[in-house]
């Protein structure tokens, strides 16, 4: 069956061309030939066939909006009948006992869920890999997808599924959108329903979607909203105020020459299509303590209840950080609006903001779940500096493709941030201008060897 994309699979169920089944059995097949790639944590064959016949026999098919689309869902959210495991030993094998609110919603709209995808335990660092197996790039296998989504992320770089769910608390669907040549966007605060962990990293992680187009994801993001209007994006009816940053957020930072061309090569193509494009130097905030308290803490309050000698050693000792964290009160709000005040000051100037995705490629796939505490953290915050000042504040952002580094041989990304505005409009100006850039400079939608 022709690898169709989310958008040409539910019109073409609604139409009766093929059935929400073929659809299914299509995606299964896919998954089973790309197992290599460790994308899964659990596929749901059988349930997936019976609840996809379910969908055919609505009588409302033609109305829904993701008719017989194949999904996955990232395994740390609740799927009604499955294990919950968040990448981790110390975790319950028992089934969960119903859907997480994103799945309800996903699941009227006609998609079936065919799996589950694998995430690193309790999704703190920015690889795929645990007890479980690793999680291998589509495009260079021996690289990573990324992390905390990187399931998510290698199971649609290779067309196992046309779209899958993900979510974002330091970068979890930025890193491996990047990593493996998709687009993907991380809502801001309130426009998707959370129930993420314990407390959503202190509020700082939010749900969202994995795609190869930015149609599909605008489909999908506007199920998860509850949004229709989100679905449909349309290029800029006028010329933007684009700010261009390709400064680092850190000294420990270089920025990869190949991932700064990207950014360029990018401006140079918005800037010609009429855009007004401005190069930058963003006032990212020098202190660090902020953003890093509330990713230790809250990896210790989604810890509490595990066994935490059962944990990996670098997850045992970042909760142990997070409790000294709360412990000296460092976690609070007020360094958190300040920041939040110079950067809504900045944008008074501007409409978006692009920044590269990444520093630097994502780091060899293998072993990161065994190697300590302060390897991982190097490695995340010298490859994936620039998404996580987004969760911090709670903005909307998205990563979409910008090239190929033919040294690492995987995709080039740039990141496009919007200040939050009322009903969902920061997204939708993210969706739009992701929707020009597709098509000024568009790009492979799986990774070669996965298209047929």
């Amino acid at each position: 069956m022709t690898l169709l994309t989310a958008v040409e699979s539910a019109a073409a169920v609604r139409a009766g061309t093929i059935t929400a089944v073929d659809a299914t059995r299509a995606a299964l097949a896919r998954i089973e030939g790309g197992s290599r790639l460790g994308a899964f944590q659990l596929v749901r064959a059988e349930k997936a066939l019976a609840e996809a016949a379910e969908v055919d026999a609505r009588a409302d098919r033609s109305t829904l909006l993701l008719a017989g689309v194949p999904i996955a869902i990232k395994d740390n959210i609740p799927v009604a009948g499955e294990p919950m495991r968040d990448g981790s030993a110390a975790t319950s094998s028992a089934p969960q006992g119903a859907d997480h609110e994103i799945v309800l919603r996903l699941r009227a709209a006609g998609a079936i869920v065919v799996g589950i995808t694998r995430v690193p335990e309790l999704c703190v660092f920015g690889t795929t890999d645990s007890v479980y197996g690793t999680t291998r790039n589509p495009w260079n296998e021996a690289r990573t997808p990324g992390g905390s989504s990187g399931g998510s992320a290698a199971a649609v770089a290779s067309g196992q599924v046309p779209v899958a769910h993900g979510n974002d608390g330091m970068g979890s669907v930025r890193i491996p959108a990047a990593n493996c040549g998709l687009f993907g966007i991380k809502p801001g605060s309130g426009l998707v329903p959370q129930d993420i962990g314990v407390d959503a990293w202190l509020g700082m992680s939010e749900n969202g979607p994995l795609a190869t187009t930015v149609a599909d994801a605008a489909l999908l993001l506007s199920v998860m909203a509850g949004r229709p209007e989100l679905a449909t994006p349309a290029e800029p009816s006028q010329p933007l105020r684009i700010a261009i940053a390709a400064g680092e957020p850190s000294p420990l930072v270089s920025l990869d020459a190949e991932w700064r061309r990207g950014l360029t090569e990018t401006a140079d193509a918005l800037r010609a299509a009429g855009h007004n494009v401005s190069e930058v130097t963003f006032p990212y905030d020098p202190n660090p303590a902020p953003l890093l308290a509330r990713w230790f803490a809250g990896t210790a309050t989604d810890a509490e209840t595990l066994d935490t000698a059962t944990l990996e050693r670098r997850v045992r000792v970042h909760a142990r950080l997070g409790r000294l964290a709360r412990r000296a009160g460092l976690v609070t709000d007020a360094p958190v609006d300040r920041l939040r005040a110079r950067v809504h000051a900045f944008f008074a100037d501007y409409d978006l903001l692009l920044t590269p995705t990444l520093a630097q490629p994502g780091p060899l796939a293998e072993n990161w779940h065994e190697r300590g505490w302060w390897a991982n953290i190097v490695s995340n915050i010298r490859y994936a500096p620039y998404p996580s000042t987004w969760n911090l504040l709670g903005w909307p952002a998205a990563s979409i493709p910008a090239g190929w580094h033919a040294t690492a041989q995987v995709p080039l990304a740039v990141q496009i941030v919007a200040e939050p505005r009322p009903d969902g409009a920061g997204e939708a100006l993210i969706l739009s201008l992701a929707t020009h850039l597709e098509r000024l400079r568009p790009w492979p939608r799986v990774a070669p060897g996965f298209a047929d």
